[in-house]
């Protein structure tokens, strides 16, 4: 007669430790401070319900502060979380709801997959899922692609109120990173007068005649900051200032739109866009503006730009007679290029100066 003897299988990773190691993650899409709260209040209960589980030890709190659930990549402490995962440093993650964890399938998927071939499990509280379970594949394909599908008609959503608020005239705009402005309580602009006569020397060394360059150069020997408190100033900031028509008490609304990937991109004339004007404090004369407007222009035609950006870039040309060697500048948009010299048509190389 046979005779069986079952041999145990040897214990995994999670089995080895006494307790389990839990980690748990949390999201909120915007900075308002409704989801503010959402936030704290989400880190106290998962702080709380992990250390009160005595087959439990704290691993942390992964969460992600105003940032969207559609693309994993760009959220730093999500990124945080996959790579302490890959380092072994907890056995299970807890997270209110798929959505919050991820609105893009195949985000969701891929990180599920790659945490449970380390071991680690996902526990979705809203939908009672736990990814180490066998029927948890197909139930979470399912309510991930539901996810999706409702950011898309929440994208929708915003889009139309967005257009409706436009046609009105009605805006906000974030001061954290817009020189020169503050905001009240009803959230509308009021004139930072420090940082405003910041915005109102650059134009008025523009109009001088400095270069953007110069200007640049000159904020920073003056130890002057920019917006985000650092003394180094980009030629691209200066730029930006000087053709933002907010600085002259108007808006133009829907410069920017988002693809049917959620990307945004320079709306450059797939959607409407509308032009507010005198709807708030100006920092700059509307004459002093329209002058910079047009030495710009000017100023990019001069140098070959005929759409208008005074950006331009030297090229070398090197040759190897002496004779056809020249410096030329034009505007190249970041494309390198072989310039033709002569009528012998000398091929030279380019390179940046």
């Amino acid at each position: 007669m046979k005779k069986i003897r079952t041999i145990e299988k040897s214990p995994t990773l999670n089995e080895s430790h006494k307790k389990l190691r839990v980690c748990a993650y949390c999201r909120v899409s915007t900075d308002q401070i409704d989801q503010q709260n959402s936030l704290s209040a989400q880190v106290q209960h998962y702080t709380s319900y992990i250390n009160s589980n005595p087959a439990w030890t704290f691993a942390g709190i992964y969460s992600d502060n105003g940032l969207s659930g559609k693309n994993a990549a760009k959220r730093p402490e999500f990124m945080r979380m996959v790579q302490d995962a890959e380092n072994k440093k907890f056995d299970l993650v807890i997270t209110k709801s798929i959505s919050r964890f991820a609105r893009n399938t195949q985000d969701c998927l891929e990180t599920v997959r790659k945490l449970k071939l380390l071991g680690i499990g996902v526990q979705f509280e809203k939908e009672a899922i736990n990814t180490l379970t066998a029927e948890s594949e197909l139930l979470l394909s399912i309510l991930s692609s539901v996810a999706e599908e409702e950011l898309a008609s929440i994208s929708q959503n915003m889009h139309w109120s967005n257009q409706r608020r436009f046609k009105k005239g009605k805006f906000s705009v974030s001061t954290k990173r817009f020189l020169g402005y503050d905001k009240n309580h009803d959230g509308n602009l009021l004139i930072n007068e420090e940082q405003a006569a910041i915005v109102r020397r650059i134009f008025k060394d523009y109009l001088s005649g400095l270069g953007v360059s110069c200007i640049a150069k000159g904020l920073e020997a003056d130890e002057i900051n920019n917006i985000s408190g650092k003394v180094k100033w980009a030629e691209s900031s200066i730029r930006d200032i000087l053709k933002n028509e907010k600085y002259c008490g108007d808006a133009r609304l829907q410069k920017t739109i988002t693809t049917a990937l959620y990307n945004r991109k320079r709306n450059s004339g797939e959607a409407p866009m509308y032009y507010v004007k005198d709807c708030h404090p100006a920092i700059i004369r509307r004459e002093d503006f329209d002058k910079v407007q047009e030495l710009m222009m000017e100023r990019a035609k001069s140098k070959g730009n005929i759409e208008g950006d005074e950006r331009s870039t030297k090229i070398v040309i090197l040759s190897l007679e002496p004779l056809f060697a020249a410096i030329v500048e034009i505007h190249l948009k970041g494309i390198w290029t072989i310039a033709v010299l002569s009528q012998r048509k000398f091929l030279g190389f380019v390179a940046h100066i």
